[in-house]
């Protein structure tokens, strides 16, 4: 029986997201899949499934980028075939706002402030907080239908008027993908704890 390969889905793929998740996963001893990065998209879900499990240990950080298409893009496509796959165990998903408001958006359980606070609600491309309901970006609409222990929102990743460089630690990044292992219950020994979202159904499969 294959163990399965605990994942973070992120919805940004761009170079500044690729070298500022490079540096959080290393901060928060993540592996970050740099190969996913592409605006959009350039690999397949069954690829990055293979790059996942070739990942030296867990959690593995994985990008997706629908480089603003509506409707279901290339970064969507893949994002759904990794998250079906029954190797993959999601823990969480890092949502990252844009400037694209052609799609209805997805609801975050948590978003990460600029400052580094949190917030209940959604935040901007800048790191801010926003009035509006739902988390606006790019590849994020899909995430609606998705059955994740958390899904938290960032603003754009290695900017955020500088708040998030990572020439600087990634600061605003690492605080959110922490902000994921936690919540998802996942601990150092590549396992998910008793008692959290996914330890407590027994499986983590998908519905």
């Amino acid at each position: 029986m294959t163990e399965k390969r605990n994942v973070i889905l992120v919805t940004d793929g761009d170079l500044i997201a690729r070298r500022t998740l490079e540096v959080a996963a290393q901060n928060v001893g993540a592996r970050c899949i740099s190969m996913s990065a592409g605006n959009p998209t350039r690999l397949s879900g069954q690829e990055l499934v293979e790059l996942i499990k070739s990942a030296a240990h867990d959690p593995v950080v994985v990008m997706f980028d629908d480089k603003g298409k509506e409707g279901q893009g290339l970064g969507e496509k893949a994002l759904l075939e990794v998250y079906n796959h029954p190797d993959i165990n999601i823990l969480g998903v890092l949502a990252v706002a844009s400037n694209s408001f052609c799609c209805d958006g997805a609801k975050v359980d948590v978003s990460v402030l600029k400052s580094g606070d949190l917030i209940s609600g959604p935040v901007n491309k800048f790191g801010k907080a926003t009035k509006r309901r739902l988390l606006q970006g790019d590849t994020v609409e899909i995430l609606n239908d998705l059955d994740v222990p958390v899904i938290v929102g960032i603003g754009d990743i290695g900017k955020m008027e500088g708040a998030d460089d990572y020439h600087y630690g990634a600061r605003v990044t690492t605080r959110a993908l922490h902000e994921i292992i936690e919540r998802s219950g996942f601990n150092s020994a590549g396992s998910v704890r008793e008692g959290s979202p996914q330890g407590a159904s027994g499986s983590g499969e998908k519905h």
